[in-house]
């Protein structure tokens, strides 16, 4: 093989932004994917004639001019793009007291809410507007723009001035969580369990261990930016990003796994693949976990003792039970494409089995199924602790799949009967496929508790991205952590050059 500048290993959405900026960038870039298929936890797969998304399903702000998504930011530095279809409300939240429209639209979820609790309501829109004041001054500054090193400073003093400037008033919350937010305006215990479950959503922790920013970026995007789906499902954001990657001069190799990153005199100098090829690159980005490369990419004595353990001692978010359906889909034209339903009003959100997610893209893509049909995807938590591939394994799937029928049958009653296909995914199927440690999400580090592991290691020339390293286990977190290790590969000049000419 030929030697490059920069390896990727991994082509999640994270490995794959970062991987396709440096192309761009002029370097000579090989992005080594185990997997058959790109995407990591955004990829999706095919069973008899049913497209399904094998993880995300929300997105905002994939289509709009000047997006402040960073993967549309990346897509047009790498000149693609996408379709979508824009849709309001973005579903609805099932309570056991209540089932609402969540609207994008500000003014509507507030009505929604106040018809529940006219309190509650008056309460949320203080909440609301602090978290929107935060926005609006972190909104200035792209995140395209932004690097991991401390050049980062003489970028944001020359180009972002002003906009650092409106940040100031806001510093307390930009280092708080949500929780100390909600605590100092929200009394009503319904919207306090609402904005847990918003919190839990988007960064798989509550309102108190979630950052302040995460969630004033979702709630201003999406008001501003509404709520899309991307044609084609997440298979298309994974397409565009592999096009842009090949666009400028870069590879991407499937079925190809990585064994070991290679050091000499503890520097990085390529990777030993599973085939016992050596390709060789001054630069390694793993988009494994944090676990996975620490332990399975790297030997012990490569890194300080003291630096692992903490790393590996990093907890993790748990992984899911995953349900994906073909059904019949006659009788079903009103359907909407999200629901979240919540079993328990007296257990925590948290609790494994208790809140389900579910989406339903055919509402929005009827090319993903055959005709007359819904694809249907359906999860909940569920730890990795205790299951094995033994001859009980089979029938605890089914068991633990169903409180995802349960909640299933709150939108549709008969899903049962409509069933074409069943496919249910473990906490062992993740680990499998994603090679992802225990089948998580990513770490479980609340706000206030502790930072999130950055893009830089103790080796040099190795370097980490994905959601190992940005709070938040969404599609914009993952993509951020790319744009900001590849930005920090190259010149303050080089990222001038570049944002110049897409008016970022």
């Amino acid at each position: 093989m030929q030697d490059c500048d920069v390896i990727v290993i991994g082509s999640g959405i994270g490995g794959l932004t970062a991987a396709g900026l440096l192309a761009r960038y002029g370097k000579r870039v090989m992005c080594l994917e185990s997997h058959t298929i790109a995407g990591g936890a955004a990829h999706s797969f095919r069973r008899r004639g049913f497209e399904f998304d094998s993880g995300p399903s929300f997105y905002c702000g994939l289509t709009e001019q000047e997006s402040l998504n960073p993967v549309k930011q990346v897509l047009d530095i790498l000149g693609e793009s996408l379709e979508a279809v824009r849709y309001d409300p973005l579903g609805h939240y099932h309570f056991p007291e209540a089932s609402f429209p969540v609207y994008s639209n500000p003014e509507r979820y507030r009505h929604e809410v106040l018809k529940i609790t006219p309190q509650g309501g008056r309460e949320f829109q203080q909440f609301e507007k602090r978290l929107l004041a935060l926005y609006e001054a972190m909104k200035a500054i792209p995140t395209i723009a932004l690097r991991s090193d401390w050049q980062l400073i003489p970028v944001l003093l020359g180009r972002y001035l002003p906009s650092v400037w409106k940040m100031i008033p806001h510093l307390p919350i930009v280092q708080g969580s949500v929780g100390d937010v909600m605590d100092a305006t929200i009394q009503d215990s319904w919207v306090r369990r609402l904005i847990d479950l918003e919190c839990f959503l988007l960064s798989g922790l509550k309102a108190h261990g979630t950052i302040a920013p995460e969630v004033a970026f979702m709630l201003g995007e999406r008001s501003r930016a509404g709520v899309e789906y991307p044609v084609g499902g997440s298979a298309a954001i994974i397409n565009a990003l592999v096009q842009g990657l090949v666009r400028w001069g870069g590879k991407l190799l499937l079925g190809c796994h990585v064994e070991q990153i290679l050091l000499e005199q503890r520097k990085v100098v390529g990777v030993r693949l599973r085939s016992g090829d050596i390709l060789k690159a001054p630069i390694v980005i793993s988009n494994a976990t944090i676990w996975d490369t620490y332990t399975k990419l790297l030997r012990p004595e490569d890194l300080p003792a003291s630096y692992r353990q903490a790393a590996l001692n990093t907890k993790a978010v748990d992984s899911f039970i995953h349900l994906h359906l073909g059904i019949k889909a006659s009788g079903l034209e009103n359907l909407t494409g999200h629901h979240v339903v919540v079993h328990d009003g007296d257990q925590d959100i948290t609790v494994p089995g208790n809140t389900c997610m579910i989406s339903i893209p055919t509402v929005w893509d009827a090319t993903l199924a055959p005709e007359g049909h819904h694809v249907v995807h359906a999860y909940t938590l569920e730890p990795c602790a205790g299951w094995q591939r033994n001859n009980e394994y089979e029938e605890k799937k089914k068991q633990k799949a169903q409180s995802l029928y349960r909640a299933l049958e709150r939108i549709i009653p008969d899903i049962r009967d409509r069933l074409v296909l069943e496919l249910i995914g473990t906490p062992l199927t993740h680990a499998h496929y994603l090679r992802r440690y225990q089948g998580t999400y990513g770490p479980a580090i609340p706000a206030g508790k502790g930072m999130f592991p950055s893009t830089h290691t103790p080796i040099p020339g190795l370097y980490r991205v994905g959601d190992s390293t940005m709070p938040g286990i969404g599609v914009p977190a993952v993509a951020a952590s790319g744009i900001l290790c590849a930005n920090s590969l190259v010149s303050s000049k080089e990222m001038a050059k570049l944002l110049k000419s897409y008016s970022y």
